[in-house]
């Protein structure tokens, strides 16, 4: 479950317990098509103008200025860990200082990444110089061919060699540090692999594994894939409760195989078929959305979770924004854990970034 740190601010100690999920910047370089930011084509038609609903065009995202002000806040605040997201995050010159401005508040800065952006001269090793505890990658399939399927190139200039590069400058990068530290273990970040895993291809749950074990990554996370029902692949690529069998198999085979790569925590394994088997709304006992993580928007909304149901049933008059705000006073007046009636698969790819993330950056959490 990991532990609390303590910040002080003024007269008195602050728990920090929250992690924030923060979708910094919309435009990215793939057009996945099962992408929870939707596509461009359809928003250029029809612009999404309900709440939470994520668009990679970036026509409201949130002024610099703005961003850095928000980020500033965050000393002495009850935020411990902030999940960097996009679109990609990477290709926005002004996320290398908001990585700064986070890390000097103390808390922990995980990056979601497509890896692209690594491959530029000198991104990986300003990663590592900035002290990042963490990079995640999305990487889709074992498959080269498969892979690009999914996640095609808006220009047609990158694939998936490019974001293995990219992965293994990270890594050299931070080899080449270590090498000039005195306590080379410590130097990080942590870099890991996350997949989609849809419901024609549950192999690519043990293959992404071997194929990160070969790369040296620390970790790896399989993600069911959380399209809405009304989504023009969700017949295509979203599992059924027949799926079960196939997909238990795989994720037994996972953890049954040592691969010296970490892996959340093994009831992991019941909260992917759980999201595998629920068509529509379910309950959660406990949730930690609103409690301990919060998903802020690139137009700086701010969500108790990114479930698009969660969202959905938010009430206008308690939806709020960073815009302005101060991250000492957002965060604490916030409830126990409760429970949801709003589950959706979008649930269970919350678990990691919370309940397993601790484990995922140890260094001591290789198998």
């Amino acid at each position: 479950m990991g532990t609390r740190t303590i910040a002080r601010t003024g007269r008195w100690p602050v728990s920090r317990d929250v992690t924030l999920l923060w979708g910094l910047r919309s435009p990215c370089a793939f057009a996945c098509p099962h992408c929870y930011f939707g596509t461009i084509e359809e928003h250029k038609i029809n612009p999404p103008d309900q709440a939470g609903v994520l668009s990679h065009l970036s026509r409201s995202d949130l002024p610099g200025d703005a961003i850095k002000d928000f980020a500033r806040t965050l000393d002495g605040s009850p935020v411990q860990r902030v999940v960097i997201a996009g679109g990609e995050p990477l290709d926005w010159p002004g996320t290398l200082e908001v990585i700064s401005l986070i890390k000097d508040a103390g808390c922990q800065v995980v990056i979601a990444t497509n890896a692209i952006p690594l491959t530029r001269p000198g991104m990986a090793q300003r990663l590592v110089e900035l002290g990042v505890d963490g990079v995640s990658v999305s990487l889709d399939s074992a498959d080269p061919t498969a892979n690009d399927q999914m996640r095609p190139s808006r220009s047609g200039r990158f694939g998936y060699d490019d974001v293995l590069r990219g992965i293994q400058t990270l890594l050299q990068a931070r080899t080449d540090q270590a090498g000039q530290a005195d306590q080379p273990d410590r130097v990080g970040p942590r870099v890991g692999i996350y997949t989609v895993i849809t419901r024609t291809r549950p192999q690519e749950i043990t293959e992404m594994a071997r194929l990160a074990a070969d790369l040296g990554v620390d970790y790896y996370v399989p993600q069911p894939i959380a399209l809405a029902p009304e989504h023009a692949l969700f017949d295509q690529m979203s599992h059924r409760p027949g799926d079960t069998v196939d997909v238990r198999e795989q994720l037994e085979t996972l953890y049954a195989e040592p691969s010296g790569v970490a892996l959340p925590d093994p009831s992991y394994v019941q909260r992917f078929l759980d999201a595998v088997t629920t068509q529509d709304s379910g309950h959660v006992p406990d949730c930690f959305g609103g409690a301990r993580l919060f998903f802020i928007q690139p137009d700086g909304s701010l969500w108790d979770c990114p479930s698009d149901r969660r969202i959905a049933a938010t009430a206008p008059q308690h939806r709020r924004t960073i815009r302005g705000g101060d991250a000492r006073t957002l965060f604490t007046e916030r409830p126990a854990c409760t429970n949801c009636s709003e589950f959706s698969r979008d649930c269970v790819n919350m678990w990691p970034l919370v309940l397993d993330m601790p484990r995922l950056l140890s260094t001591e959490a290789r198998r």
